[in-house]
């Protein structure tokens, strides 16, 4: 596909959105670890759109801004005292706490927004695109297989050197229990039957619940706080 002439775009609004929060937010804070690791995704998509990389870029765009959306709802309404969805709470609650390594900030974030927001998106932009979920498979795929290069690189950046080893040793076992790409596979499973459900408003109501619900539960793990 040749490559596309850049314009402002969706993803350019969702961009410029995340780079307000990173020079807002305060460094330490676990809502501004994430906020990078997510913002570092969502320009590299931008760069692969411009690029010519992604072979349906209306889908693509489609996916990454309805996906981001979702994160971004989170945030506003944190900032304005409503509850965010029950998988992003217990980042809200603990972002400032200090047991909490950046690194499970990091990997909490990507933990709601991938095993929660994902499979919401994925409707989101069926909808938009008046598609169905398998024509979308190759742009999930794309955006998955970027989030789980990008995990690896974070737990090698944020995970505490040799000189912190007692905290290293249950870190490494408190993430090793959660994967990414098991996430990634489990929100393709999700969006197809919140899909499936489309129709039964009811069902598809209480799936979504339950899901946000166990998400937050395994987020609320991921940031146990660790002793110094």
């Amino acid at each position: 596909m040749a490559q596309l002439e850049h314009l402002t775009t969706p993803v350019d609004a969702v961009v410029s959105r995340m780079r307000a929060l990173d020079a807002t937010l305060p460094e330490r804070d676990g809502v501004a670890v994430f906020n990078r690791v997510y913002l570092t995704v969502t320009e590299e998509i931008d760069r692969r759109l411009d690029g010519g990389d992604f072979p349906d870029p209306r889908a693509a765009i489609a996916l990454d801004v309805r996906f981001a959306e979702r994160y971004l709802a989170a945030v506003d309404a944190a900032a304005a005292d409503r509850r965010p969805p029950a998988c992003w709470r217990p980042l809200f609650q603990l972002r400032r706490h200090p047991g909490v390594r950046p690194l499970q900030f990091a990997l909490a974030g990507i933990n709601a927004h991938v095993g929660h927001d994902l499979a919401l998106a994925v409707v989101d932009a069926c909808r938009t695109l008046g598609c169905e979920p398998p024509e979308l498979e190759d742009e999930f795929d794309r955006v998955g297989e970027l989030l789980v290069a990008l995990e690896e690189r974070i737990r090698e950046d944020l995970m505490p050197g040799p000189d912190l080893l007692q905290i290293a040793d249950p870190l490494t076992h408190l993430l090793g229990s959660w994967s990414l790409e098991r996430a990634r596979d489990a929100a393709w499973v999700a969006a197809r039957t919140l899909w499936t459900l489309r129709r039964c408003a009811d069902m598809a109501e209480e799936f979504a619940e339950r899901l946000d619900t166990a998400v937050g539960f395994a987020g609320r793990m991921l940031l146990t706080p660790l002793a110094d």
